[in-house]
């Protein structure tokens, strides 16, 4: 993207310092492979290498509690400038309370290390929409820190527990951690100018869900031992969903940016998506490029010439693409598996064999990739947890990205997407040498099938597992009378 499309960054705020926390239980998806019959090749170049899961004493409030604390030593912040600490999740264990519970918990591990607690004016917002929630409630903070912070900064947690039955489809895509985000109305990382962010929402039914019904129904979370948070999702529909956002999300930034794709991607330093599993992005992207594609009328032989070696026909993929569908009455009128973009589909999967688009990826979405195949699914943490890969990345191999444009493209199923242009700060080395992405992968405890299967289900592990670094669950009340009660409600303790 060039300068001149966009306001100083000076003028900009955006992110200052990132921050990752993941629990030490860690399944290698090779081993997981060899428990289940899955094969380990398709595993690992689709999804990634492990991921972690959560200690019994550890929640996601535990885990954003300890990423916020990383950050504010790595990045010496005085918690009395916070004017804001914000969470994005869709794991709460607290319908009523959310970041304040964080705060609670920061305020009195501050206070054991002798140092001042975050400020009393501090605004503790909760946000929720599936995995987009770190990326809105990062874009209130950015808000604020344009607004109103005077001074003062934010805190930005994305934090999230994925987790699905044993035997689902999706159990190779659990994953568990947090990510905590520094935002200045003067970043020294990254700035986001919000007047050039593309958004789009549509409804999409039952894409993937969390109704609080399901709790009560005999069908659900069945032969396991604690409560579990297992989505209801359909994987097919909830692919197309996310690519049909991911795509609307891009054309109204492009639009706000005034600039068209060709132009937008030959300037852009690195791409990032929401990264549920390792080759969505990817699959993503070359569905993103083969849209606009079909979409623009300034070069239609290079869609064409697609089709052609696709073995597809050019108006109708053409048609599909530019047609708008609702993907709910497609999936009611005709089944769950019904695909409205077939043809187009097949292009785009041509194309991801491609050279040029093999080219696109090893240019553009090679930063921090190798990291974050590591950490399986964060759901709202996917992205930022990306982010700081990136960077992290970056800053080892020693690249050159100051005064660069980056994309980072979010996405929330139900349905929503932001797509993001972002302009790398002059002193970005500074802030990224404090990332310190490895040292949060650190002593990582391997698990066995049987520990496994058991810390899964909620069973005793055979294999002992020690409790949590820094923030873990202390008790659960469980006083119902009159005068005092607090059943269910979760005390914490901090360990240093």
């Amino acid at each position: 993207m060039t300068v001149d499309r966009l306001r100083p960054s000076s003028t900009l705020p955006g992110v200052s310092g990132l921050s990752l926390y993941v629990p030490r239980p860690c399944v290698s998806l090779d081993d997981w492979c060899a428990w289940t019959g899955a094969p380990a090749d398709k595993v690992r170049a689709v999804v990634g290498h492990s991921f972690r899961m959560c200690a019994p004493a550890e929640n996601v409030y535990t885990m954003a509690a300890s990423a916020a604390l990383r950050l504010i030593d790595a990045y010496d912040i005085d918690p009395r400038r916070v004017g804001m600490l914000a969470l994005g999740t869709e794991s709460s264990t607290d319908n009523a309370a959310g970041a304040v519970i964080v705060k609670g918990m920061l305020d009195r591990a501050l206070q054991q290390q002798g140092r001042a607690p975050l400020s009393r004016w501090c605004e503790v917002p909760e946000i929720k929409h599936a995995c987009l929630g770190g990326m809105y409630a990062l874009k209130g903070a950015l808000r604020y820190a344009a607004c109103d912070a005077d001074d003062r900064v934010a805190l930005v947690i994305a934090a999230d527990v994925a987790e699905y039955a044993r035997g689902s489809t999706g159990e190779q895509t659990q994953g568990a951690g947090a990510v905590a985000m520094l935002v200045e109305r003067e970043p020294t990382l990254f700035s986001v100018d919000l007047s050039r962010t593309g958004s789009a929402a549509a409804y999409r039914g039952a894409d993937f869900r969390k109704p609080m019904a399901r709790h009560f129904m005999p069908d659900y979370d069945a032969g396991t031992r604690r409560l579990h948070d297992f989505p209801v999702f359909n994987g097919k529909y909830s692919t197309l969903c996310y690519l049909d956002e991911v795509i609307a999300a891009l054309e109204d930034m492009f639009e706000r940016v005034g600039q068209d794709m060709d132009g937008f991607y030959a300037e852009v330093a690195a791409v990032m998506l929401h990264r549920p599993y390792h080759h969505l992005p990817i699959q993503a992207m070359a569905h993103a490029l083969v849209w606009s594609m079909g979409r623009s009328d300034a070069h239609p032989e290079r869609f064409d010439a697609l089709c052609e070696q696709a073995q597809v026909d050019p108006d109708r993929a053409r048609a599909q693409v530019r047609t708008p569908i609702d993907l709910v009455e497609q999936a009611e009128a005709h089944g769950p598996d019904t695909d409205p973009f077939a043809d187009a589909q097949r292009v785009a999967k041509h194309y991801g064999r491609s050279p040029q688009f093999r080219r696109f990826v090893a240019e553009h979405m090679s930063l921090g990739t190798e990291r974050v195949k590591a950490l399986g699914n964060l759901y709202t943490g996917s992205l930022p947890a990306w982010l700081a890969a990136a960077f992290d990345d970056a800053h080892a191999r020693d690249l050159d990205l100051a005064g660069k444009s980056m994309l980072a493209v979010g996405y929330g199923s139900g349905d929503a997407a932001e797509a993001w242009p972002l302009r790398v700060a002059d002193r970005w080395r500074e802030a990224a040498a404090r990332i310190d992405f490895d040292a949060a992968l650190a002593d990582a405890l391997p698990l066995d099938q049987p520990t496994y299967e058991a810390l899964h289900d909620g069973t005793t592990p055979p294999q002992p597992i020690p409790s949590p670094r820094g923030f873990a669950i202390a008790d659960v009340g469980r006083r119902n009378a009159a005068q005092w009660q607090d059943i269910g409600v979760e005390y914490y303790r901090f360990a240093g």
